[in-house]
């Protein structure tokens, strides 16, 4: 998952994904009322007994997940992880904009006559509603992505809504960080 990514997950959350296994293995438990076979099927037909084994409070019958099961885990979790919250901040987020903070290194297609060379900067900037629908269409790669957030930071910073630098086209890359704020 990439930062830009990371940053929208984190804007559409108002509190933290369960941080460590045992943790995210509990949520999953209480979601499912308890059944470590459902469980077992949401990860993947991994057995009932696996779970089992992986939630037991026994002294020596405990067995931590592989790391292959420890990712699967994390995925569901941030998967099932505040649906409505989600649901609710996207659409508030559409309807009113948010604030993009970025650390890239963001380069210039310009004028003759003007420094185009890349250089590393910090950005924090209102964006309209329209760019996190974009951003946030399942299965999206990065790339396209930052493609969508350069070209809305194009015009609402570098451009200044159409006031300057009529032409000037701009790309980023290298995030070092990215975050996301919503109303």
């Amino acid at each position: 998952m990439g930062q830009i990514e990371q940053g929208l997950e984190r804007a559409l959350r108002t509190r933290p994904v369960p941080s460590s296994t045992g943790d995210r293995l509990r949520f999953l438990l209480a979601a499912h009322r308890g059944s470590t076979r459902q469980v077992a099927a949401v990860l993947g037909g991994g057995s009932q007994r696996t779970v089992q084994r992986w939630v037991t409070e026994k002294p020596g019958a405990r067995r931590p997940p592989g790391p292959l099961q420890v990712r699967a885990i994390e995925e569901v979790v941030l998967a099932r992880w505040q649906p409505r919250v989600r649901a609710r901040r996207r659409a508030q987020a559409e309807a009113e904009g948010f604030v993009f903070h970025i650390r890239a290194r963001f380069g210039f297609a310009a004028a003759a006559g003007s420094s185009d060379d890349p250089r590393v900067r910090w950005i924090t900037q209102d964006l309209p509603g329209e760019v996190p629908g974009s951003c946030s269409r399942l299965g999206m790669p990065a790339q396209q992505q930052t493609v969508i957030l350069a070209r809305a930071l194009g015009r609402a910073y570098f451009r200044e809504w159409g006031r300057r630098a009529d032409g000037l086209h701009i790309s980023f890359s290298d995030v070092e960080f990215a975050d996301f704020w919503i109303g």
